[in-house]
């Protein structure tokens, strides 16, 4: 049986904020690009908002912001961030039960990729707010949980008992 390098509770506490973005990441690619249905609570009675700013996902996900191209190559942000989520998922798992001399390396490369993710938020924020004049809930969902995630990663890697977390004393 392999040995987990971290508590079940770190672990827990690592993985759970890219389970729920990839769970919304998921819902937006099967229900809206799969299906071609809008996802569950879209608009939210259709005339909710925020900060004078509605809440309808159908504004946003149907945007030309929705998608990035690269030449003839088109590829929807929700498939971006589900990538991200796995990948993030897949750097605590390789923290979490592989050798020590990798686990703090490893570490610093989970705390730059949510870095690199927080970076991203206030650009898709201001797009949804300013430029599309639309929330998501799904993308919301997302932002927040890439914020958390950062947060949590920078505790671990900055506090002084990661150490023992990681099972490197």
């Amino acid at each position: 049986m392999v040995k987990m390098r971290v508590s079940k509770r770190v672990f827990f506490l690592l993985v759970i904020m890219s389970f729920i973005g990839l769970a919304s990441a998921l819902t937006v690619l099967y229900e809206f690009q799969v299906l071609g249905n809008l996802p569950p609570f879209c608009t939210l009675g259709g005339h909710a908002s925020f900060l004078g700013t509605q809440i309808n996902c159908a504004i946003v996900l149907e945007s030309s912001y929705s998608t990035i191209s690269v030449g003839s190559l088109h590829v929807s942000l929700e498939m971006l961030a589900a990538i991200w989520f796995i990948i993030n998922i897949c750097l605590v798992c390789a923290i979490s039960f592989g050798s020590a001399e990798h686990a703090r390396r490893l570490l610093d490369v989970l705390f730059g990729w949510r870095f690199f993710g927080l970076v991203i938020v206030p650009y898709l924020i201001y797009l949804e707010f300013f430029v599309v004049h639309s929330i998501c809930i799904y993308c919301t969902v997302m932002h927040c949980c890439i914020i958390i995630d950062f947060i949590i990663v920078s505790y671990f890697l900055f506090s002084s008992k990661t150490k023992q977390y990681l099972s490197l004393e």
